[in-house]
């Protein structure tokens, strides 16, 4: 799959929640070419900011040429961003990485996890399989701010955990889990490295098939740089030490590919 620089326009963006925000961009046939789990670089305008941010995928509209990315404000890059306006420019890379097995889950049934910004990139997924899996969506907030959990909702059973008890099951995903007896074939998240650490063990524990979409600093976004390895049981081709490249052979690894340190 092709992967190219473009300058691309904004659609519009929105406010979703207290430092969330949704942008739609106009990217052609990027756009034709992406699929769910991958993710985009997006760069800033100043040039003293030199490496671009990576942001997943949230929507991709193939027909229509557009792009979808959610993301936290979490740094000055990203405050930029939630400046952009419709009619403004901005250059992106992509579309990068890999995406989830979608064929691995035709016909089964499917817990579909995402925990605070990595919640977008399941979207996606979730679009993807509706009337092609038994879908259950489990999502983890911080507070009562549901941002997209009426999207996954349209998409199948969809289930609330947040930290402050404010919504759903009072604690983490796996909490939500356990407490409304889930259970399925296969398992697909992304989240931060503790939510996944949780999840891996608790597919070894179920023999459920996981895929976890791995979130990390990233620079080149190309797999030059090797600024965003994760440990593995096979050695690397490239580096021909037992590590995996986050942007190029990820972000989406088999649970038991990758070592959660």
């Amino acid at each position: 799959m092709a992967k190219e620089k473009m300058t691309t326009e904004v659609l519009c963006q929105e406010k979703l929640a207290e430092g969330i925000y949704s942008l739609w961009l106009n990217a052609g046939k990027m756009a034709a070419e992406a699929v769910p789990g991958q993710f985009i670089s997006i760069y800033s305008s100043d040039a003293s900011r030199l490496l671009p941010r990576p942001i997943s995928l949230c929507e991709i509209d193939s027909e229509g040429g557009r792009l979808r990315v959610v993301y936290r404000v979490a740094g000055a890059g990203t405050e930029e961003f939630s400046q952009l306006k419709q009619g403004d420019f901005v250059d992106i890379l992509g579309p990068l990485g890999n995406g989830f097995p979608l064929k691995e889950a035709e016909g089964k049934r499917v817990l579909l996890i995402g925990g605070g910004i990595g919640i977008p990139p399941m979207l996606e997924t979730a679009k993807a399989l509706r009337g092609k899996a038994e879908l259950t969506s489990v999502l983890g907030y911080r507070d009562s701010q549901l941002f997209l959990q009426t999207a996954f909702a349209a998409c199948g059973a969809a289930e609330v955990a947040t930290e402050d008890g404010s919504a759903g099951t009072k604690g983490n995903v796996l909490d939500a889990v356990r407490e409304k007896g889930l259970t399925g074939d296969l398992i697909f998240a992304c989240g931060p490295k503790p939510m996944l650490r949780a999840l891996k063990a608790y597919a070894a524990e179920t023999d459920i098939k996981c895929y976890l979409s791995l979130e990390e600093r990233m620079a080149c976004g190309i797999g030059a740089c090797l600024a965003c390895v994760c440990q593995s049981k096979d050695v690397d081709e490239h580096s021909h030490v037992h590590n995996k490249r986050i942007c190029k052979e990820g972000p989406v690894f088999c649970a038991e590919e990758v070592e959660l340190l």
